[in-house]
């Protein structure tokens, strides 16, 4: 019977320490809340520009995608297509469409509102609208470019689509550290 109860005795000993020794003090939650705090503000830079990157690639695919799709048409159909693009209110817009029809007349999808058309663009302009045509047999109809974006939220990433020979060959760039022709992003 004895050993029973200092066996009692002693779980009743471990079960009061262990109750008031829970938990964190005051000064343990701050060193913590602190550390994070610190750890947050330098990953946070980094994430910011991650995002930007991520979503430049995903507009630099989708207009890739939509040129690729005039071209297919312009092919598949024998007559020419054309990839129009506009700025809106700052959101860059694009549509593909017959060459011998108006943009305005197009369904214009948008890129995400991060997005901007950068000052390295050379793609034929007018009235306001970019574009890239393609003949009935898929060649770049008339002027070669590129389609160069940019995030509106800053940082030196670029995407681009360069139309690169007049047989239709289109060719996704990204930016880099030297410039060539001028431009950072080939």
């Amino acid at each position: 019977m004895k050993n029973h109860t200092i066996t009692r005795a002693v779980l009743t000993e471990l079960a009061t320490r262990w109750s008031s020794s829970t938990g964190f003090t005051l000064l343990e939650l701050l060193v913590i809340v602190a550390i994070s705090g610190i750890l947050v503000a330098l990953m946070a830079p980094g994430w910011v520009t991650f995002l930007n990157v991520q979503r430049l690639n995903a507009a630099q695919e989708e207009v890739l995608q939509a040129m690729y799709n005039a071209q297919s048409r312009a092919k598949q159909n024998r007559v020419p297509w054309q990839a129009s693009f506009q700025s809106v209110n700052g959101a860059i817009q694009w549509a593909i469409h017959p060459a011998n029809t108006t943009p305005a007349a197009s369904l214009w999808r948008q890129l995400d509102n991060s997005i901007k058309l950068d000052d390295e663009t050379t793609l034929q302009q007018s009235n306001g609208i970019r574009r890239l045509q393609f003949d009935h047999q898929g060649n770049i109809n008339g002027q070669l470019g590129r389609l160069t974006l940019s995030s509106k939220m800053g940082g030196q990433a670029k995407r681009c689509i360069v139309a690169s020979t007049l047989l239709g060959k289109l060719r996704p760039g990204k930016d880099h550290p030297t410039k060539q022709d001028g431009k950072s992003c080939y």
